[in-house]
């Protein structure tokens, strides 16, 4: 009787020793879990930011007119979240685009348009804003915006209709809506592929190179030839041209890449 109190005695410990881990082997395992965690991929926001706002509601917060220092320039007003510049009621002398107060390198810009009748714009980028630059198109390549009613899709003035690199690069198409309607551009500017994009009301229009030889190419064969400055900043800002009749924007918003 007593042998076999002994022997189950033993069973049980022995059962008990093989089902409990070495604390060292626990803590072992423990590591490894983090390691495993720490090996993942995360998140990282600094890889691609989400979109951001470029209005406020009824404030031009982060955006100025180019080279207003005497603030005697104006034609644009803001309300209920629309920028509209009125050539009209401009004052001052002098380019009187909007510009962004800060400057940018690579990213994706969207905005939604419309002009009157005869009217135009564009949008430029890289804009060095420098007193030996009366205007920001010396320095900005400009996606053309424009009533499609001005050009009527004619062969010999492709470059300068809407969704244009300005005197560089036509659209593929034009898709562009008529005056008084709203438009959408999203124009991506990215150095580090070497590309720039734009799309129309959501369809793909424009490629295009931002340096090397088929860039110096086209700019070759522009007027911007022997404009010192053309094109040659990364960074810089980004304007909304002023030009003759009315212009309005909204949902201005950005992406850094």
């Amino acid at each position: 009787m007593k042998n076999k109190a002994l022997l189950f005695l033993i069973l049980c410990s022995i059962t008990i020793s093989c089902s409990r881990k070495p604390e060292k082997q626990e803590a072992t395992e423990e590591m490894d879990k983090t390691a495993a965690m720490d090996a993942k991929p995360m998140h990282n926001t600094q890889v691609a930011s989400e979109w951001m706002s470029l209005m406020q509601p009824d404030s031009f917060d982060g955006w100025h007119i180019y080279q207003n220092e005497s603030g005697e320039k104006g034609g644009w007003s803001v309300e209920n979240g629309v920028f509209v510049f009125d050539s009209g009621k401009a004052t001052g002398e002098g380019d009187k685009s909007l510009m962004t107060d800060k400057e940018y390198t690579d990213f994706v810009f969207y905005v939604e348009w419309k002009v009157s009748e005869g009217a135009n714009s564009g949008i430029m980028w890289g804009v060095k804003e420098d007193a030996k630059f009366s205007n920001p198109y010396i320095t900005g390549p400009e996606i053309q915006i424009i009533d499609p009613n001005v050009y009527k899709n004619k062969p010999d003035q492709i470059l300068y209709d809407a969704g244009a690199l300005y005197d560089l690069k036509a659209p593929e198409k034009m898709i562009v809506k008529p005056a008084g309607e709203w438009n959408s551009y999203e124009i991506t500017i990215n150095h580090k592929t070497n590309e720039g994009k734009v799309s129309i009301n959501g369809e793909n229009v424009l490629s295009f190179p931002l340096a090397g030889q088929e860039w110096e190419a086209m700019v070759a064969k522009s007027k911007f030839k022997d404009w010192e400055g053309f094109g040659d900043f990364a960074t810089g800002k980004i304007c909304l041209q002023d030009h003759p009749g009315v212009i309005s924007f909204r949902n201005i918003k950005i992406k850094t890449l």
